[in-house]
C-alpha cells in the first residue's frame, strides 16, 4: 500500500502576546513538517524560529540531493533519515548560536523545533525542547516527544505530579533548545504509520491549553487538516490564549488521489 497525506499549518499570537514568535513549515515537496517555538524577547525569538526552519528545510533539501555530511555522531539506534533530520537540527542550533554571539540584540536567543520527515510507511521523528509531536490512531492519542523542561524532568522523577506541573509557574522553563549551547543533543524516534492516522506537531500554546483529549477529539473531527488547525487554535484560544499557538497536522491515507496529493501550506501570523 502506497501512503499519501493531506497536510496544513497554522500559526496565530494567541490573545496575551504582543507578537508571534512560532514558526512553521509545511514543505511537501520534501515531506518535511515543522514547528518551531522562539525565546528571548522582542524580536529575537521570532528570528531564531525562522533560522531554526529556514537552516532544516535548506539542509532537508541539500541532502535529498545527496552529499550531505552528518553533523555529530551517527544514532544507529534509529534510520538515515532521522539521522539527517537531527543533522540539520544540530546545523541550525550552531548558526543560531553564533548570530547571537554575534549581534547584541539577538543575545540569548533560542527556539525549542519539533519536526518530522515522512517517508514511505515510516515517519522520523527529531525534538529539542517542549514543542510536541502527537499520534492521534482511532479514539487514542499518543505524544510521541518527551518535553524538556523543568517540570517534565521533576515529573518523571517523581519529585511533583503531573497535577502539580500543570500548575506549577515554572512549566515554560526549558532545559534543552536551539541556541542555548553551541552543541545540542536531538531526541529521535521511527515511527511505523498506517491509513488513517493522524500527526500532530505544535507549540507549547497549543498543549497548555487543552487537554490531549480535547486535541483527539477535534483532530478526528474534520477530514480537511485546515479546518482542524483553525478548530485547535480557536480552541486554544477560548481557553485563554496566553501564549502563541501552532499546529501542523498531517493525516496519512493509503488511498491514491488525484495527483500527487493535496497539500495545504497556509500560515497565520496575527
Amino acid at each position: 500500500m502506497s501512503l499519501n497525506c493531506l497536510a496544513a499549518g497554522l500559526s496565530d499570537k494567541g490573545m496575551v502576546r504582543d507578537g508571534n514568535e512560532d514558526s512553521i513549515l509545511v514543505a511537501p515537496d520534501l515531506n518535511l513538517y515543522v514547528v518551531a517555538d522562539g525565546m528571548g524577547g522582542h524580536n529575537a525569538g521570532e528570528i531564531a524560529s525562522k533560522m531554526a526552519v529556514d537552516v532544516l528545510r535548506d539542509y532537508i533539501s541539500r541532502t535529498a540531493a545527496g552529499g550531505e555530511v552528518l553533523i555529530g555522531r551517527h544514532d544507529q539506534s534509529v534510520s538515515d533519515t532521522a539521522n539527517h533530520l537531527a543533522s540539520g537540527i544540530k546545523l541550525a542550533n550552531r548558526v543560531i548560536y553564533e548570530s547571537a554571539q554575534s549581534n547584541p540584540a539577538w543575545k540569548n536567543m533560542g527556539s525549542t523545533i519539533v519536526a518530522v520527515l515522512l517517508e514511505d510507511e515510516r515517519l522520523s521523528i527529531a525534538h529539542a525542547g517542549d514543542s510536541r509531536a502527537y499520534l492521534i490512531r482511532g479514539e487514542s492519542i499518543i505524544q510521541l516527544t518527551d518535553d524538556h523542561s523543568l517540570v517534565a524532568e521533576q515529573v518523571r522523577k517523581g519529585l511533583i505530579s503531573r497535577e502539580d506541573a500543570e500548575t506549577s509557574t515554572r512549566r515554560n522553563i526549558i532545559t534543552r533548545g536551539l541556541g542555548v549551547d553551541l552543541e545540542l543533543e536531538v531526541d529521535l524516534s521511527d515511527l511505523p504509520v498506517t491509513d488513517g492516522d493522524r500527526i500532530l506537531l505544535c507549540s507549547d500554546g497549543l498543549s497548555n491549553m487543552l487537554t490531549d483529549q480535547a486535541i483527539a477529539a477535534i483532530t478526528q473531527g474534520y477530514r480537511d487538516p485546515l479546518e482542524v488547525c483553525q478548530k485547535l487554535i480557536e480552541e486554544a484560544n477560548r481557553s485563554g490564549g496566553t501564549d502563541n499557538i501552532s499546529a501542523v497536522i498531517i493525516m496519512i491515507s493509503g488511498r491514491k488521489m488525484s495527483g500527487l496529493s493535496r497539500m495545504f501550506n497556509w500560515a497565520r501570523s496575527s
